[in-house]
C-alpha cells in the first residue's frame, strides 16, 4: 500500500463533533445523527463527507490508548460560513501535507490498514507525524458496511 503526497488546501467545514475513545466508540451515532441533517448545508462544495479525527496536542501511536479521548466530525466542505444550519458546527481544517491512502473494505477491518500505517509505513518513510487533522474522505458512493466500499486516508505528515 502506497500512499500519495499532496498538499491539501486549508477547508472550511459544517457538522457534528463529539469527544469519544475507541473504548467508548459512538461513531455510528455521530453519523446517524449527521446524515438525516446534511441536506440542510445549503452552500456545499461538492458531494464528499468528511470523517475527521483531532487527536490531543504531540499524538502518537506511542501514546494513544483505547481510552485516549478525541475529538470526532461527520462534515462536509463549504464554500464559507455564511449561511449554517442552527443545528452544526464549524471547523476549519488547517492543511498541509498528507500521506494519502486508498482503503477498500469493511469499516471493522480498517484498523489493519491503520496499523500497517503508523507502524511500517511511517516509520520507514522520509516523514513524521503532524499535529493535524486526520480524516477520510467519503465520496458521494461511500457505502458503510459494504465491502467494496472506498474511502481516501489522509495521515498528516511532515518531512523528516
Amino acid at each position: 500500500m502506497i500512499p500519495r503526497i499532496e498538499t491539501v488546501a486549508e477547508k472550511k467545514l459544517v457538522g457534528l463533533s463529539i469527544d469519544l475513545s475507541l473504548a467508548n466508540d459512538t461513531t455510528v451515532a455521530l453519523w446517524q445523527k449527521f446524515m438525516p441533517m446534511r441536506g440542510d448545508v445549503k452552500n456545499r462544495i461538492d458531494n464528499n463527507y468528511y470523517s475527521m479525527q483531532v487527536y490531543p496536542r504531540n499524538f502518537s501511536m506511542s501514546n494513544f490508548t483505547p481510552k485516549t479521548i478525541f475529538i470526532k466530525w461527520a462534515a462536509v466542505e463549504v464554500q464559507s460560513f455564511d449561511i449554517l444550519p442552527k443545528t452544526m458546527e464549524t471547523y476549519i481544517l488547517k492543511g498541509g501535507l498528507y500521506a494519502i491512502f486508498r482503503y477498500k473494505g469493511l469499516p471493522k477491518d480498517f484498523s489493519k490498514t491503520l496499523q500497517y500505517i503508523f507502524t511500517e509505513w511511517l516509520p520507514n518513510s522520509e516523514y513524521l507525524l503532524d499535529d493535524r487533522e486526520h480524516f477520510e474522505l467519503l465520496g458521494e458512493d461511500y457505502k458503510p458496511n459494504h465491502p467494496t466500499s472506498e474511502e481516501d486516508v489522509y495521515i498528516p505528515i511532515k518531512p523528516k
